[in-house]
């Protein structure tokens, strides 16, 4: 008796150091949100002051195409993240899929400071699945002679004859779509299967010119025009203006013939493991002075009207940041293809395979 009495003590000792151990771990769990990001958008000092203020380590993991983010998402399960940075023209691919969750606003009292064009979107009408992080376009980074920025065409890329170098496309199906389509004369946002072909014929007509270097990110075209590896390269601002910082000879413009504006949010991954901790992050990012530090670091133009009481005036009439009327005018924002999708991902199929 005593033996199986010392048994059963001996069972609960260890059944009670495990409980310890699993609620432990437990408690570190809680205290990481899991952030799945663009690399390079966002300040590392951030990340430590975030955590000084919440208590929260932030941890990152990165991705550089939206196709890319949401693989990740489907293949290691939406329990291992808890904010995703997500752009506008897949938020409702993401919410048809389950990937994110509806999100408490009164989790997030810095919601305030959105600026109202910024809220009631049609990718998310009733500002229920995102948080606005930084807004942005697609343009053409280059290197040559100052040019009219209202002057430039698609056909510094598509046309072989008019190429002045080694250049890139960019890595993201959608996005390179729809500047073929704007570069034949058509709607960014068509649907139309025979208007999305001479997209695709576009495409691999530039892909036969000798000066095609491949297919790249925003960072990896960015980097490799600066390098000098590449004359010219389809990119976010964001990353132009850095480089134009690096190198005042490069120029960024947005082509006559149209490109689109994006709007990157905050989403709450759907089995998000620290809820309270992405709203924590959330709340962070929409912070008067968080948000200033945020665009300046990153050289993205920013949706918080705090944040804009705060930046100085250069950053704000930094015309690769915040585009001009005439470039606005010729810009669109990319709307849910809906059941089209599939017609963009056989595209892409396409594109990358011949």
């Amino acid at each position: 008796m005593k033996k199986f009495l010392l048994a059963l003590s001996l069972l609960a000792v260890m059944a009670l150091t495990a409980c310890n151990e699993q609620s432990q771990e437990q408690k570190a769990e809680t205290k990481t949100v899991t952030v799945m990001i663009y690399s390079e958008y966002i300040d590392p000092a951030m990340l430590e002051d975030f955590e000084k203020k919440t208590g929260y380590k932030v941890q990152l993991e990165l991705y550089e195409a939206q196709e890319e983010m949401i693989g990740k998402l489907q293949a290691a399960g939406t329990s291992q993240y808890d904010v995703v940075i997500a752009s506008d023209v897949v938020i409702q691919q993401m919410v048809h899929l389950g990937l994110i969750a509806p999100i408490d606003t009164t989790k997030v009292p810095n919601r305030k400071n959105i600026a109202p064009q910024f809220l009631n979107q049609a990718f998310d009408p009733t500002n229920t699945y995102t948080i606005p992080y930084l807004w942005g376009t697609t343009g053409i980074l280059f290197r040559g002679d100052e040019v009219d920025p209202d002057s430039v065409s698609y056909s510094m890329l598509f046309d072989a004859s008019q190429t002045k170098g080694s250049f890139s496309l960019l890595e993201e199906s959608r996005s390179m779509l729809s500047m073929a389509l704007q570069a034949l004369g058509f709607d960014a946002n068509s649907v139309k299967q025979e208007e999305i072909n001479k997209a695709v014929e576009l495409i691999l007509q530039a892909k036969k010119d000798k000066n095609f270097l491949g297919f790249d990110g925003s960072v990896g075209g960015k980097d490799k025009v600066l390098s000098k590896m590449d004359w010219a390269a389809i990119v976010f601002n964001g990353e132009a203006a850095v480089a134009i910082d690096e190198d005042s000879t490069l120029q960024y413009v947005i082509p006559k013939e149209g490109s689109f504006m994006w709007l990157d949010a905050m989403t709450l991954s759907s089995k998000a493991p620290n809820v309270e901790g992405a709203y924590a992050f959330m709340n962070y990012i929409l912070d008067g002075q968080a948000g200033a530090q945020l665009a300046k670091f990153v050289f993205y133009a920013t949706p918080n009207k705090a944040a804009l009481e705060v930046i100085d005036q250069d950053f704000k009439e930094n015309r690769v940041i915040n585009p001009t009327e005439s470039e606005i005018k010729r810009m669109v924002f990319l709307s849910d293809p809906g059941d089209a999708a599939k017609l963009f991902d056989e595209a892409w199929t396409i594109v990358k395979t011949r």
